[in-house]
């Protein structure tokens, strides 16, 4: 039965996308809720602005946004063909962490050549599920190894990628917070001389860290194995703290449970190996926590650690720039702790670098390549960065390679963080910048001290002076969470063209989009 509307839904999506009329008017109405579109008495776009509104809409992909819920993706993506729907359950972020981009991770694993599924870190469990189950549905081709065995990979140039990094010497780190600070924020160095690696802004830098010796000693504890017991050639402890994750408990290890078990054990553990919740503690079950709730299970260290997923590099945003400071990289990173319960949760890669490694330790790296992400081409182009928090990282580099060369376009950075006393990264830097009218604009945004403010609510307050840059060629930049923060820095560029530029909701959002084919709009989320 078709439903009628008092006013006519935004026609989103373009007449050429390969969806039927119920599907598009249901696409339609959807899109437009989530861009916040205004229905009432509306004109249509054209084709070639609907086009430009949904510019992945053509290429089958209008899903590629990271703050979608992975249901509604494989939503967008049913009826189309297994490397699409592969793509649907990636998580979008294109964050390279897997040694690909999601659509070609997708496109990999659908031609065979690639047969690791749970390369996703962002992804997580979900994507892993949702992998499986595409590659195990009925007429989808067979990956050309099992899912969690690592094909031989032809290894690329030593420290160019995940596969063959390069060892770095950790030289330092230095607290960014002050007195009263909430957040453990570091500035890490390394030195890259002795391994000869380069990089260029907008780059990422892998860390191959090493779990905490606290985790995997209570880990060996609970298993009530010898940590010296041997598993392909290591040792208990050395392959736990080196080669395994120790994160979410993966559905292999419910798995590994339910065969060693019975009765309403072993139903728990099928269940949640299926991806339920039985008991309502899901979020606990870090592989330490699930060891605690199966007590009563009895593994062999051996298939205990083949129930585990590998252990995954970690990218960092670069945050120096090379042309600034040849042989030397460093890292602006945000100590992971929290509480789940009674128990604390460390992050493993920024524990590692704020507390575990020290001065002189050669760590396994590698720079990871920027995807469409780095300064514009011409020096006299101005740039707009939004880099709330760590989110800064990238564009610190920016602004020091810009001194570094000489370049002449304006720089404008918005930064934000909970307190200006405390949490103002690179203060003291950023203030010269601006003194000696190297940077243009320093526009500060500090959610804990009084009301709370953003950078979006800052763009809004500039909005004027935003639209002018834009129209001047200016490239706009942004890094930090993709789900939140980076939703709302684009509403508001979104509601700034409208306001300041004289167009339409639907116009304001083609004119975004356009800003991003045209490689003026970068993105830099996780």
């Amino acid at each position: 039965m078709t439903v009628q509307t008092p006013n006519p839904i935004v026609q989103v999506l373009p007449e050429t996308a390969p969806f039927s009329e119920e599907q598009r008017s249901w696409l339609n109405g959807f899109f437009a809720g989530l861009l916040s579109l205004d229905n009432a008495g509306v004109t249509a776009l054209s084709p070639a602005e609907n086009a430009a509104v949904m510019g992945e809409a053509d290429d089958g992909a209008p899903w590629h946004d990271p703050a979608m819920a992975i249901a509604d993706r494989m939503q967008l993506a049913e009826g189309k063909p297994l490397p699409r729907k592969l793509f649907a359950a990636m998580a979008q972020q294109d964050c390279g962490q897997c040694g690909y981009v999601c659509e070609t991770y997708s496109a990999a694993i659908a031609s065979g050549t690639e047969g690791r599924l749970n390369l996703c870190a962002p992804g997580g469990k979900d994507t892993l599920r949702q992998l499986k189950a595409l590659m195990e549905a009925p007429g989808a081709t067979a990956p050309a190894a099992p899912a969690e065995a690592a094909p031989a990979v032809d290894l690329g140039p030593l420290g160019r990628c995940r596969e063959n990094p390069a060892l770095a010497t950790f030289l330092s780190r230095r607290k960014l917070n002050g007195e009263g600070s909430e957040k453990e924020t570091w500035h890490v160095e390394f030195d890259l001389a002795e391994c000869g690696l380069d990089y260029v802004v907008g780059d990422a830098f892998g860390i191959v860290a090493q779990n905490d010796p606290r985790l995997v000693d209570a880990v060996i504890a609970l298993l009530g194995a010898r940590p010296d017991a041997e598993i392909g050639g290591k040792s208990l402890r050395d392959k736990l703290l080196a080669d395994c994750a120790l994160g979410p408990a993966p559905d292999a290890l419910f798995q590994l449970i339910s065969y060693v078990t019975g009765g309403e054990t072993r139903q728990k553990a099928r269940r949640l190996a299926a991806g339920e919740d039985p008991d309502g503690d899901l979020d606990r079950l870090d592989v330490l926590g699930a060891l605690h709730k199966f007590s009563s299970a009895r593994l062999s260290p051996e298939a205990f650690v083949e129930a585990l997923d590998p252990l995954q590099p970690r990218l960092y945003s670069i945050s120096s720039s090379f042309n600034a400071t040849p042989g030397r990289i460093s890292l602006t990173v945000d100590t992971v702790r929290y509480k789940i319960g009674s128990r604390p949760r460390w992050g493993v890669a920024s524990t590692f670098l704020a507390e575990r490694v020290a001065p002189g330790d050669k760590v396994a790296v590698y720079v990871q390549r920027a995807h469409g992400f780095g300064l514009p081409a011409d020096p006299q182009t101005p740039i707009i960065m939004c880099g709330p928090g760590t989110g800064i990282a990238p564009f610190r580099a920016f602004l020091h390679d810009r001194q570094a060369t000489r370049a002449t376009g304006r720089n404008w950075l918005f930064f934000g963080h909970q307190r200006r006393a405390c949490d103002f990264f690179y203060e003291d830097e950023l203030q010269a910048m601006k003194e000696s009218g190297f940077l243009t604009n320093l526009t500060l945004a500090w959610s804990r001290d009084g009301d709370k403010v953003y950078v979006q609510d800052r763009m809004r307050e500039r909005g004027g002076e935003l639209w002018a840059w834009l129209e001047q060629g200016a490239h706009f930049y942004i890094c930090g969470d993709a789900k939140r923060m980076a939703r709302d820095v684009e509403r508001a560029l979104v509601d700034i063209v409208t306001e300041h530029g004289g167009r339409s909701s639907e116009e304001a959002i083609a004119y975004v989009a356009a800003l991003r084919k045209a490689g003026r709009y970068q993105a830099d989320v996780y």
